[in-house]
């Protein structure tokens, strides 16, 4: 994938954030499509608007879960990463980095676009996501 988002679409949602919130988010962007190329057996990504949010879903069908990326709207320069809540991902990012994100619920990484998050965490955490399907089913 290009530098930018191809999808006018998609390109339109990152524009509309604040400066700060879309700077963050384009690295987390960024974040997900290197780490999907490091790690073996998750290949090319789909990048797509889902429920309004930027989407990331590898092609290689039942590899990994949809990853979606946004601000979060009550709390000004706060973004997250989301997984789909009724995978077990969550559980396992809190058991891996208590204290490394804050957390909302079983379906949300936040963080704050002030400072960056812990990338190795982080690539580990999106790392999961992009290989949820495969792992469950070897299993």
């Amino acid at each position: 994938m290009a530098a930018g988002p191809q999808d006018p679409a998609v390109r339109a949602v990152f524009e509309a954030y604040p400066s700060d919130v879309r700077a963050a988010l384009l690295d987390l962007r960024r974040l997900i499509l290197e780490t999907a190329k490091a790690t073996p057996g998750v290949g090319d990504l789909t990048e797509a608007l889902r429920w309004g949010q930027p989407s990331y879903l590898p092609q290689a069908s039942k590899s990994g879960t949809t990853i979606r990326i946004d601000a979060v709207k009550a709390s000004p320069g706060a973004y997250a990463l989301y997984v789909n809540c009724k995978t077990s991902l969550l559980e396992s990012y809190r058991h891996l980095y208590p204290d490394a994100f804050g957390f909302e619920g079983n379906r949300a990484l936040l963080f704050d676009a002030t400072r960056p998050p812990p990338e190795d965490a982080l690539r580990h955490c999106i790392a999961l996501a992009l290989t949820y399907h495969r792992a469950k089913a070897a299993a």
